[in-house]
């Protein structure tokens, strides 16, 4: 609502119950000193609360705003290059013409920094707050994959395994992630033609430990049994097709099973969501059944986790959000819930079932009155099957310019198992996420949380 000379305000009678306003800021080193001087050298989490007074003072209700009462809890630091995004909603409204407001600030990996509540005695009449530049956001820069490889650089290199990286582009990515310090690998190929790829790529294999197997069906098999004799904590696909890895991990008696169902997690940074979207499972379980499902979902909570994501909000997509025998998938949404409950899947919220819409938009929640913790806020999508997986998963990359990392999960070590198609970030990303996991595997606190 501009026109050129300032920021309409909300008045008090035009202000309803959800509606809601938001701002983006990326954070600069000026900044920070700016705000540490504001409240004595407090902790910079207070930053989130300079930029919530921002928005209620010129956004919603906006100019004339006068605040009474606010209560905050802060539970993440605030570092320069973080982009966070500030978010305002009218939960009520009272006579006296107070308005209460919920209020959130999360950051590019999608953590909380700030949250609660604030009262405000809202404006009576209309006016306008002064000009002033808005907030730009800063360029994409895939923030939320390089912070996860960012986080990489607190841990020691990960004993990795690599299977059959005979082309240039799985090649490079496991000598990029060693010079990086993610991954300290051992390649699993014929050696002939893998010195010939490195030779013709430009690459150096020197100091890089190498073991020959014929052909990539002997090269899965093999790196399957070093990780058994433990000589990796990760394994990592190579060019080899993804069913050929997964048959040596999931042989009977010389394979890499658990009493857990094997899942794959898709780690999604969509540019236009404010934090790292967990997709699952779109590339191992074809029709998975209820008791599949749970192992999924369980799989998919303890690496949230297991980055220091916190507890994660847990959508269980359908078509629609009310629960009918006709769509089978609702059924199994309603009764993964009541596990959930009952404590059969723990470490999450779980909500379903949901439609993607009423999953990751508050005003189609709002719209359809859902009332939820997870709607409109989910950080992982549950599908209810593969195909729909799949094709979620490949829209989000290709028409919205999402990056997605993958690695399969429920094994001994987690799998990082990328697309051919994947670029390096994401092949990056992906052994980042990995690494991260199997870090906190050996029994350490998330890096993230630390």
């Amino acid at each position: 609502m501009a026109d050129g000379t300032g920021l309409a305000n909300h008045t008090f009678d035009e202000l309803r119950q959800g509606l809601e306003n938001r701002i983006e800021h990326v954070v600069t080193a000026a900044d920070l000193a700016a705000w540490s001087t504001l409240t004595d050298g407090a902790a910079p989490g207070l930053a989130a609360g300079a930029l919530v007074a921002a928005l209620i003072g010129r956004r919603l209700p906006g100019a004339g705003s006068v605040v009474r009462r606010q209560s905050f809890s802060f539970d993440a630091p605030v570092r320069p290059g973080d982009r966070l995004a500030i978010t305002a909603t009218v939960r009520n409204k009272e006579s006296s013409g107070l308005v209460l407001l919920d209020c959130r600030c999360t950051n590019q990996l999608g953590l909380t920094v700030l949250e609660g509540e604030v009262e405000v005695l809202a404006p009576e009449r209309r006016r306008r707050a002064p000009e002033l530049p808005e907030p730009v956001p800063a360029p994409r820069r895939h923030e939320k994959y390089e912070r996860l490889v960012a986080l990489t650089r607190e841990i020691p290199a990960m004993p990795t395994v690599v299977a059959h990286p005979c082309d240039e582009t799985s090649l490079r990515a496991a000598l990029e992630a060693t010079a990086s310090g993610i991954i300290e690998p051992v390649l699993v190929a014929p050696l002939g033609k893998l010195r010939a790829i490195a030779a013709a790529s430009g690459l150096s294999l020197e100091g890089i430990e190498l073991v020959d197997a014929p052909h990539s069906h002997a090269a899965a098999e093999k790196a399957v049994e070093l990780v058994r004799a433990g000589r990796g904590e990760l394994l990592m696909k190579g060019s080899l097709h993804s069913d050929e890895l997964l048959s040596a991990v999931t042989a009977r008696e010389t394979g890499l099973r658990t009493e857990r169902r094997l899942s794959h997690v898709f780690i999604m940074d969509v540019p236009t969501y404010p934090e790292p979207l967990f997709i699952t499972d779109a590339a191992v379980n074809i029709f998975p059944d209820l008791e599949a499902k749970r192992d999924i979902v369980q799989n998919a909570i303890d690496l949230h986790r297991g980055l220091g994501l916190g507890e994660p909000r847990v959508a269980i997509l359908s078509a629609v959000e009310t629960v009918t025998p006709k769509i089978p998938g609702t059924i199994d949404a309603a009764a993964l819930c009541k596990m959930a409950d009952r404590g059969q899947i723990e470490g999450g919220l779980l909500d379903g079932p949901l439609a993607l819409d009423n999953a990751i938009s508050l005003e189609a929640a709002r719209m359809k009155k859902i009332r939820s913790r997870v709607a409109g806020r989910a950080q992982i999508l549950v599908v209810p099957d593969l195909e729909a997986g799949n094709m979620l998963a490949k829209n989000l990359s290709f028409l919205a310019g999402a990056d997605a990392a993958g690695v399969v999960l429920g094994a001994r070590v987690p799998i990082v198992l990328t697309s051919r198609a994947d670029k390096l970030r994401a092949r990056m990303a992906s052994c980042a996420v990995a690494a991260l996991y199997a870090h906190h595997r050996r029994g350490h606190q998330p890096v993230a949380a630390e």
